[in-house]
């Protein structure tokens, strides 16, 4: 009697010691050494910007601390950044591709096609079409790491380019590539980008505000498939009974760029040159590349005085003769509103000193004296 009472307790004891084992495999696995290889910064970012059409499916996170005020219209965009997103994600493609964000209380599923995206929420069965814009605002596949990585990366000069060392992300061997910012006015210290050892893939991404002791933003993935996903995963056509709408959030800035009278901007802004946009009205600019980037923008005064009521309730504000300005981590928002001229943004990866110095290098917006 008593070995059987033996062989069953010494039973489950293997089993309990083998359950904590399993429970701590992800830990111990993301503890296992990574072997380094030499392969140059540049050649490692020309290996990442050739995976857009890499299919994967699997789970991702992104934690943001940028407490962006904004308002109503855009609360969507700040919850992007400001929190912590868990997103479920099958990637065909560029256009085929599916990103949903799960909460406690439900899932919106982002569908991406030729042409337009679809937005499904699953609690209220409303699904919004949002057709191609060339001022599109962030959604949930753009802070996936794999394609913040990659628009980050894409504009890179080789020197402000450096190898770091490797790590284990997703249970993945991974090697790590610093971009530093060349301008002036960039708020950003510094961008870690964490690349798929064999696929190239942007497995995490970090980015550093100038002065912060932690990320601004974190996104990185969990769990990885390379396996291609079914074309009836990403594919969406809304179902009988679901409330159908149009989206015009984007709208509104180029609805104000037509309608307002814009202001002659100039070619640069802050050491900033001015890009070339396509389909954009001339009364909204964009300045800077890759990670340093600059907008102007005609505003309706509706959204105008939203904006101000909202900035003005940070206590980091700063309000002068030029307008109203705040901080968020990294990116800096700006109204200016001189008399009988419309207002205008300013927002961007800059500094707010460089935010006062832009509003003031634009003529029609700098304050009579």
């Amino acid at each position: 009697m008593a070995g059987r009472r033996d062989g069953r307790a010494a039973r489950c004891t293997a089993v309990a010691v083998l359950i904590a084992a399993l429970l701590a495999l992800p830990a111990v696995v993301r503890l296992l050494p990574v072997s380094d290889t030499a392969v140059p910064a540049a050649e490692l970012r020309s290996r990442a910007l050739t995976t857009e059409s890499l299919p994967f499916s699997g789970y991702a996170v992104s934690a943001g601390n940028l407490a962006l005020p904004v308002t109503d219209q855009l609360s969507s965009v700040a919850d992007l950044f400001s929190n912590r997103t868990t997103m479920r994600v099958w990637w065909r493609g560029p256009l085929d591709n599916r990103v949903d964000v799960v909460t406690p209380a439900g899932e919106t599923g982002t569908h991406t096609g030729p042409g337009a995206t679809w937005t499904w929420q699953y609690e209220t069965a409303t699904a919004t079409r949002n057709a191609a814009n060339p001022l599109e605002l962030p959604a949930p596949p753009d802070v996936l790491p794999s394609s913040l990585g990659r628009r980050l990366l894409s504009e890179a000069t080789e020197g402000e380019l450096a190898r770091l060392g490797a790590r284990r992300v997703a249970g993945r061997d991974t090697l790590g590539l610093r971009l530093t910012p060349a301008a002036a006015a960039s708020s950003v210290r510094r961008v870690d980008v964490w690349v798929d050892a064999g696929t190239g893939l942007p497995l995490q991404v970090e980015v550093w505000e100038k002065g912060a002791g932690k990320a601004a933003l974190d996104t990185r993935f969990l769990d990885l498939d390379l396996a291609v996903p079914a074309a009836s995963v990403t594919a969406f056509t809304p179902p009988p009974g679901a409330v159908v709408r149009e989206g015009r959030e984007a709208e509104v800035v180029l609805e104000a760029g037509r309608r307002i009278r814009p202001v002659q901007l100039p070619a640069e802004l802050v050491g900033l040159p001015r890009r070339a946009l396509t389909g954009v009205p001339a009364g909204i600019g964009l300045y800077g590349r890759g990670v340093t980037l600059l907008a102007v923008a005609p505003v309706p005064y509706r959204l105008a005085g939203g904006l101000r009521d909202a900035l003005s309730t940070s206590p980091d504000a700063v309000v002068d003769e030029l307008g109203t300005r705040v901080a968020a981590g990294p990116v800096a928002v700006m109204i200016v509103e001189p008399p009988g001229r419309g207002p205008y943004l300013l927002t961007g990866t800059v500094t707010l000193d460089a935010l006062a110095r832009a509003a003031r290098q634009l003529p029609d917006l700098e304050p009579a004296a």
